[in-house]
């Protein structure tokens, strides 16, 4: 899946499917290729990846049709920017809280290389652009979607405004920073956080935009995202490559210690990814 093909799964609600990848190592790629998942979502907030690697990875998913969506360290147009030049097909910004965040981002993605007062002017709606460079911008930037972070009580309350942003393809939940924002940390099956959650997917579908969580904490994360799928979540993202491989290591070294009568040393399944 190229990003024109995800930006428009998420708008016309069709779902995608992705999960997060810490590592740049080459042996990803063709796994995540057999996976059956449409992109792949890389993290330059939380996770310490420089631009060379990020653009390595952004190149080698999308030589294979996983779709590269990267996330920025912050709302800023210039790194939005930069991931785009190093291969992405999309950025996901994150603590986005006013629309007029989302509307810079937009044009610095989906305008690109327009900068300065003549993104500015353009972004205003006060001059049309000229219909040869309309018609670059379009072409150049067809492939690239916009995704911003819904993660604060601010967040919440400028949403509306949020989601009447034109070119905005999808928002996704921060679970950790959300429940954080609500002043119920990591309580990611408390009443509150949930209705949150379902008001935001059901607000952004309603505008036809994209809307997903990233799924990586709770125990009962598989029973909660196939209820917010069935309410109309389409950008699915689903735990992580270390999530995965702790889960299955703790579940596999405890039976061969079970199995064979050695004292089990290994509990737990949490990763501390505060996403």
């Amino acid at each position: 899946m190229n990003g024109k093909l995800l930006g428009e799964s998420l708008r016309q609600g069709r779902s995608v499917f992705g999960t997060l990848v810490v590592s740049p190592s080459p042996q990803w790629p063709p796994v995540l290729r057999q996976l059956g998942h449409d992109y792949v979502f890389i993290d330059t907030e939380h996770i310490a990846l420089n631009r060379e690697q990020v653009s390595w990875m952004c190149r080698a998913y999308a030589a294979l049709d996983l779709a590269p969506v990267v996330r920025i360290t912050s709302p800023n147009c210039f790194e939005a920017s930069c991931a785009l030049d190093g291969g992405a097909a999309g950025v996901v910004a994150p603590y986005v809280e006013h629309p007029d965040q989302v509307r810079e981002l937009v044009g610095a993605v989906k305008l690109k290389p327009l900068k300065g007062d003549r993104l500015c002017t353009a972004l205003s709606g006060k001059n049309r652009l000229e219909p040869l460079l309309q018609q670059y911008v379009e072409k150049q930037n067809s492939n690239r979607v916009v995704i911003v972070n819904i993660e604060s009580v601010p967040a919440i309350e400028s949403l509306d405004a949020i989601l009447n942003v034109s070119g905005l393809d999808a928002v996704l939940v921060g679970p950790h920073d959300l429940t954080c924002s609500l002043g119920i940390p990591e309580q990611y099956s408390h009443p509150h956080y949930i209705e949150v959650v379902d008001m935001i997917i059901s607000k952004a579908r309603k505008k036809g935009v994209g809307a997903g969580i990233h799924m990586i904490y709770q125990d009962n994360r598989m029973e909660q995202e196939i209820r917010w799928m069935k309410q109309g979540a389409n950008l699915i993202l689903h735990s992580a490559d270390v999530v995965a491989f702790k889960e299955t290591m703790i579940r596999e070294i405890q039976i061969l210690k079970k199995e064979t009568g050695l004292m089990d040393g290994v509990t737990g399944t949490n990763v501390n990814i505060n996403i």
